[in-house]
């Protein structure tokens, strides 16, 4: 087959693997990575070559800046003890056994030895998200578990370039050391620079499909060149994104925030089936060449990597929840996070598409580079089957199951919402106000009182029926050639606007990741 069509081949396998995950409930990435490791054993996939800074740069660029961008940096102040603790300690404690294990046991350059850590190092969100969209945890733990894979991705691929770049010279001297000690602070002056240069960029082609294309533009580039000028592309992306978080409202409208969102969850999305099956072909190629010891070998070596990174995942989460409990009693305040919750952090530890991306990125040349790629590919596969496929039942088993909380906690933040546009409506006398504090009235009592929900329903219900009727009158207007295709997708799309702002919340959500 061509790689045209063969890529249709995976993205169609993709789909039907999605319908599945969502019918088992059970993980997308876990049901990718089963996919990948198939691959492997397809006889006729084509091979498909990757340059190793394009790897990075597809890859990891877009889903470095979607997570960035959705992390609040007020949160990252709030939550920096933990995520400090799991972005350095845990990265580097991991890289750091697992490169001893690669010294000693694989016989590799030390310095390779650190790039295979930093490699297998970082867990990867997005298993955990996956679950944890359709289960309630206690807050602090979800917040910590979404936000630490941002962090987690900028120490591992901190690590990964300087380990790389000494690799590559075969020693450190000086040249190395200040291209090193540059590229973290003159990476994020790049991204705060580039963050300001943008938000005027945007006020220019807000609303249009170029906005949309420029934001991709934007982020490869900024990507290339920060490579270019030796800079932490990791750190400009980060900090390009966490930048315009802060501003977006005022520099973005909701129609693009909505277009916005949906195009980078499919391409962030298609990037991870690409990431995996793309694992899978080279895995399959790497295994057909190598001999019987060889494999064998490879696969205890692997095996070893494996258990290291879960142990050494639970000593940090467990070890840090355990002391930190420990200060707070003995300076009178409550546990913050419970022993539970320290085991559920420390069962998360996936690795993705991070993994897979900088184990594309190593070089032709890289000592061992096929016995590398191998144990990337059997962490990222071990961990999201085992870990990812028993995270529900570990959850509940745990007690940390709180879905019954969620629905009472999410209509109470609804409640307040709507009590905010109540008040701001106080005073005002337009026959225009007084229907939309009736609006707003009628969804704070039903969200505050049972006896109230009837009215909210028959509210959608009379609503959604007006609603089919425009709609129909709208298909008669096409059908008459009162209105041409541009007006037609106009009011058609002012209609689906109308209903999705009528529609429950179960009914509005997209249920494929």
């Amino acid at each position: 087959m061509s790689f045209f069509e063969s890529l249709l081949v995976l993205l169609l396998v993709a789909v039907v693997l999605l319908q599945i995950s969502r019918r088992l409930r059970v993980p997308y990435p876990s049901m990718l990575a089963m996919a990948g490791a198939a691959v492997a054993l397809v006889p006729g996939m084509p091979y498909i070559s990757l340059e190793p800074g394009t790897a990075l740069a597809l890859f990891i660029a877009p889903a470095l800046l979607d997570a960035a961008f959705d992390f609040p940096v007020g949160i990252a102040r709030r939550f920096w003890l933990p995520l400090l603790v799991f972005a350095i300690g845990g990265v580097v404690f991991t890289a750091a056994a697992v490169a001893w294990i690669g010294w000693a046991y694989a016989g590799l350059p030390i310095a390779a030895a650190l790039v295979l850590g930093a490699i297998v190092a970082p867990p990867d969100a997005a298993a955990a998200t996956a679950v944890l969209s359709s289960m309630a945890i206690p807050r602090t733990t979800d917040t910590v578990l979404r936000g630490e894979s941002l962090f987690n991705d900028a120490a591992a691929l901190l690590i990964f370039d300087a380990a790389l770049a000494i690799q590559s010279a075969g020693h450190m001297d000086t040249e190395v050391a200040l291209h090193l000690g540059f590229a973290v602070p003159g990476g994020i002056l790049l991204g705060v620079g580039a963050a300001l240069l943008v938000r005027r960029l945007t006020g220019f082609v807000s609303g249009t499909l170029g906005g949309n294309l420029l934001q991709f533009v934007q982020t490869f580039l900024l990507w290339i060149l920060a490579v270019r000028l030796g800079l932490s592309a990791v750190l400009t992306i980060v900090a390009l994104a966490m930048t315009l978080a802060r501003t977006s409202e005022a520099i973005s409208s909701a129609r693009m925030r909505v277009q916005s969102y949906a195009v980078w969850t499919a391409v962030v999305f298609v990037l991870n089936v690409m990431a995996f099956l793309l694992m899978g072909m080279q895995a399959r190629d790497i295994v057909g060449n190598m001999n019987s010891d060889n494999l064998g070998d490879a696969a205890i070596f692997a095996l070893i990597v494996v258990i290291t990174c879960i142990v050494m995942r639970f000593v940090v989460c467990v070890g840090y929840n355990r002391i930190h409990a420990w200060y707070a009693v003995s300076h009178g305040r409550p546990e913050p996070a419970s022993m539970t919750q320290g085991l559920l952090s420390g069962w998360c530890g996936m690795r993705g598409l991070v993994t897979l991306a900088t184990a594309f990125a190593l070089p032709a040349d890289f000592p061992q580079r096929d016995v590398v790629v191998l144990t990337a590919f059997a962490v990222v596969l071990a961990t999201l089957v085992l870990q990812g496929l028993t995270l529900g039942p570990v959850i509940r088993w745990l007690g940390l199951d709180r879905r019954a909380d969620g629905p009472r906690e999410l209509a109470a933040a609804r409640g307040l919402i709507a009590a905010a546009g109540l008040a701001r409506l106080e005073g005002e006398r337009e026959a225009e106000a007084e229907v939309l504090r009736s609006k707003f009235r009628l969804e704070q009592e039903a969200l505050s009182r049972v006896e109230s929900a009837n009215s909210l329903e028959n509210y959608r219900r009379l609503a959604l029926a007006a609603i089919v009727a425009q709609r129909q009158k709208l298909e008669d207007l096409r059908s008459t050639s009162d209105i041409n295709v541009d007006e037609y997708n106009l009011l058609l799309e002012e209609i689906d606007w109308r209903e999705l702002s009528v529609l429950p919340e179960d009914a509005r959500r997209i249920e494929e990741i």
